[in-house]
């Protein structure tokens, strides 16, 4: 069997004033965590859009589950949770599942996928007796009836508490140790620092980093360098003359600053008097992403 999920070659979508994705290139294995990360405008929703099939490529090819995207939401084989989309507010939730499975013209899994969406006990609930979050893993649940390979998920767990959001990720990596491909776009960045095995930056229209997660945290070659200061705004003082493209922030009496040349300025601090206790570490998904998006625009 084809391990390809999905497929994009040479893909580019423009419009009237704005080319919204420049011929990317990508493809996701069956089975993988995959994160869309980008700012606003960067393409991503657009990107998703195309494979979904509610919009057509101006250039370039997609391929998903070896067919068209069309092909393959026909046949069931794609399921998507978007931040758009509506649910009838009188019916309950129960009844929401229902309703929706019998407009499929193949069996489904029914009320099951709200067991899997963690809120079989809410079947009896009218839906807008539930909170935003619930009325997330509803719309997550009918995202499931179909049982498909592939979820796109953008911004899935808006709404939701952080139990919430712990446990539907959880779910996710079960979904995938069974072959199921999830795509997710999201805003909460440490989600996808924690719970995807990889991860792929846009930024107008292009990919600009795609691996494993640990890896792309480390595609700027940045670290972050942590110092306590007896006498900190000397110290910041000193280190902006000596660096003076480095930003520099005070929390107290710690310093913090990330540097693509963090022993140089390691070295620097420890010559200076009253500095202890310092540290380097690896910058966040959130570091690369910021530092990434900003080197583009500083090109």
């Amino acid at each position: 069997m084809n391990n390809i999920a999905v497929e994009l070659t040479n893909l580019r979508k423009e419009f009237p004033s704005v080319l919204a994705v420049n011929d990317i290139d990508l493809t996701v294995e069956r089975g993988e965590i995959l994160a869309f990360l980008g700012p606003n405008g960067a393409g991503k929703t657009t990107t998703l859009d195309m494979v979904l099939g509610l919009s057509h490529p101006t250039s370039g090819s997609i391929r998903v589950c070896g067919t068209t995207p069309r092909e393959a939401i026909k046949a069931g084989k794609v399921s998507a949770l978007l931040q758009t989309g509506g649910l009838l507010s009188d019916i309950t939730v129960g009844e929401t599942v229902d309703y929706i499975a019998s407009t499929f013209p193949k069996p489904t899994m029914g009320r099951r996928a709200l067991e899997l969406a963690g809120i079989s006990a809410l079947a009896n609930r009218k839906v807008k007796a539930c909170s935003g979050g619930e009325q997330q893993r509803l719309k997550f649940a009918l995202a499931l009836l179909p049982d498909p390979e592939i979820l796109i998920l953008d911004e899935p767990t808006a709404g939701m508490d952080v139990t919430a959001r712990r446990a539907f990720w959880e779910q996710m990596k079960a979904e995938a140790t069974v072959g199921r491909t999830v795509i997710f776009a999201t805003h909460y960045l440490e989600e996808a620092e924690q719970f995807a095995k990889r991860v792929v930056f846009i930024s107008e229209g292009e990919i600009v980093a795609d691996g494993p997660t640990e890896k792309v945290r480390d595609f700027t070659g940045a670290r972050e360098v942590r110092v306590r200061a007896n006498d900190p705004e000397a110290v910041m003082a000193a280190l902006r003359e000596r660096f003076p493209h480095l930003s520099v922030e005070v929390t107290g009496a710690h310093l913090t600053t990330v540097a693509s040349e963090s022993d140089d300025v390691a070295r620097f601090l420890l010559s200076l008097a009253g500095v202890s206790n310092l540290e380097i570490s690896h910058p966040s998904l959130e570091d690369s992403f910021v530092r990434l998006t900003k080197d583009r625009k500083d090109a």
